[in-house]
């Protein structure tokens, strides 16, 4: 049960990495973020793209946080149950974040 302590280690590395990536494109970033990738050119000029780039480094950094200290702290007191629960909050968060409409995933990012 020890791969599962090692795998919130190694996702926590993922989403830094990823968080690194929206933080030094910025708002070129965006277009990574599902969705807004496949929205035509003239929709997405509508949004603010530096803001989205930002919450979604924010978001991929408590995601990474969160993973991060729940495999170390599993490491440390020898216990997978806390890995586990790292690994619950953290998909509790994602599907906190998933939207399978458009207006709602990005229209508090539209420019007036």
């Amino acid at each position: 049960m020890e791969a599962i302590i090692y795998s919130c280690i190694a996702v926590s590395v993922i989403f830094w990495i990823m968080a690194a990536v929206f933080a030094v494109l910025k708002g070129k970033a965006a277009i990574l973020i599902s969705g807004f990738n496949t929205m035509p050119k003239e929709q997405r000029e509508q949004y603010d793209r530096e803001r989205m780039s930002r919450d979604m480094r924010n978001t991929l950094a408590l995601w990474a946080v969160v993973s991060g200290a729940g495999g170390v702290l599993a490491y440390l007191f020898s216990s997978v149950g806390i890995a586990v629960f790292s690994m619950i909050t953290v998909l509790i968060l994602f599907f906190r974040e998933v939207h399978l409409d458009e207006e709602k995933a990005f229209g508090k990012y539209k420019v007036k």
